[in-house]
């Protein structure tokens, strides 16, 4: 059996990847009703009793012996104290923890430099020792915002250094992009020279907006209060189902950083339990990422919610996949069905039989347009243990032209500041950050962009015959 370590960075790195220790917990003890330690925990969990295998899963996900493959940074310590001062605080070792107090100040610059610099080594004898507890490491997993100083800023300074250190592990990263309302000024800075590292040093990267999470949750809420009889949302769905390893009232974005979670549950499922049509970790990037730049996979989640009516005919089967590819269930503002299909994978979970997938696949692949070369781009996985409270779910992620609008947009805000020269003595302040790092990363910026717009040209038949992307060798 493989593992994987998951690192969480900054704020909302922390915050969402608690609510997936907590989620991954009770899935493990409600499949594994006698609590002993077995492959599936291993694969993110590691047992500290030597003396037995019993009782190290509890019911409910209680946990006495388990302690997660996890490496938590912040450069403030609000988030992880609270972390440990919930019902989680035994599954982190204090070891793999660590924080500072005065945090990057919304600057990408502090966090990448000044912080990278004073802890760079620190976190990489961490990253260290959590692989050393492997006996076969297939992934890391990286959490963390984009708009925010720590983890923009650091969090791509630890890509950086898995990359150096671990060069033959795969790196997925789940991204957190800011909304254009977004109460920190600096995030179009921050979010752009974060661009730059994702696009060099990470094999894949998961982007997941703000914005489609706040509209996904409000749709929600409208349901749960709808008069329809049969349309009442049970309170062990996914999005209404508590706060989990943090201490204190539930908050507005608790709902959100579920939504993430349960991405991070699908895409780990396979690893975590057994299925008919496993998919391996690095089979994601391999069969997705047909160039190394072009590496950014839109998510859809479906089911996002459990209604009462809980009976799975054939028809609602079809629809949660028809679902998997409507702009309601992306984390990502964006219109697949428009833009031009390089790859998608397909994760099931629950019940599906492999007929039920085919049958699927082929009557969604008229309405979806892929690549002239690749044409049969799909990859598949099937794991039995569906999530808790669901008796199927299905990740769609698709390495998708559609990425391209989010991406000029961003362009547009960090240009709208950097033309007036706006906040930008924050950054030049700190040491080792130059007016050429801006430039850089709006030139990397725009080559992606242009990477997109080049495929796109070629559906739209401006380009006859359009060869491949010519890959810099």
């Amino acid at each position: 059996m493989t593992q994987s370590v998951v690192v969480q960075v900054g704020q909302c790195g922390n915050q969402v990847g608690c609510r997936f220790w907590d989620l991954a917990l009770r899935e493990h003890a409600h499949v594994n009703k006698r609590g002993l330690y077995d492959e599936a925990l291993s694969s993110f969990f590691r047992n500290v009793d030597s003396r037995n295998n019993d009782g190290v899963c509890g019911v409910g996900g209680r946990i006495q012996h388990l302690k997660a493959r996890a490496v938590l940074v912040d450069m403030e310590e609000g988030v992880v104290s609270q972390i440990l001062q919930g019902p989680l605080r035994e599954v982190f070792d204090s070891t793999q923890l660590l924080t500072d107090v005065s945090g990057s100040g919304n600057n990408w610059a502090v966090g990448h430099m000044t912080y990278g610099s004073a802890y760079g080594e620190l976190i990489m004898d961490k990253l260290r020792k959590a692989a050393e507890h492997c006996d076969c490491l297939q992934c890391f997993f990286l959490i963390h915002s984009m708009g925010g100083g720590t983890g923009s800023g650091l969090g791509t300074r630890v890509l950086r250094l898995l990359e150096e250190e671990f060069p033959d592990v795969c790196r997925i990263v789940t991204s957190m992009y800011p909304s254009a309302e977004d109460d920190v000024i600096t995030s179009p800075y921050n979010s752009v020279l974060a661009m730059k590292e994702l696009t060099e040093h990470a094999d894949c990267v998961l982007p997941v907006e703000n914005q489609s999470l706040v509209d996904i949750v409000n749709k929600i809420s409208l349901l749960s209060h709808g008069a329809k009889p049969g349309l009442t949302i049970k309170r062990d769905s996914t999005v209404i189902s508590g706060q989990g390893g943090l201490c204190g009232a539930e908050k507005p974005f608790d709902a959100m950083n579920n939504i993430v979670a349960n991405l991070l549950l699908n895409i780990t499922s396979s690893a975590r339990f057994e299925g008919s049509l496993n998919m391996d970790l690095n089979e994601i990037a391999m069969n997705l990422v047909p160039f190394p730049r072009l590496h950014y996979l839109v998510p859809s989640l479906t089911p996002l919610y459990t209604l009462a009516d809980v009976s799975v005919p054939s028809r609602r089967l079809d629809q949660m996949f028809s679902d998997a590819f409507s702009k309601d269930h992306q984390l990502i503002r964006a219109d697949p069905k428009n833009c031009l299909y390089l790859a998608c994978a397909l994760m099931l979970r629950g019940n599906v039989h492999v007929s039920d997938l085919r049958r699927n696949i082929e009557r969604l692949r008229p309405s979806l347009p892929f690549v002239s070369w690749n044409q049969e781009g799909w990859k598949t996985g099937l794991c039995s243990v569906p999530p808790v409270g669901h008796s199927h779910s299905l990740l769609a992620l698709a390495n998708n032209t559609c990425v391209k609008p989010t991406f000029v947009e961003l362009r547009e805000r960090f240009t709208r500041l950097y033309r007036k020269k706006a906040h930008l003595h924050h950054y030049l302040h700190v040491e080792g950050m130059e007016e050429s790092v801006f430039s850089e990363a709006m030139s990397s910026l725009s080559s992606l962009i242009e990477e997109y717009h080049h495929l796109d040209a070629t559906k739209a038949r401006l380009i006859p015959d359009a060869p491949r992307l010519h890959i810099a060798r």
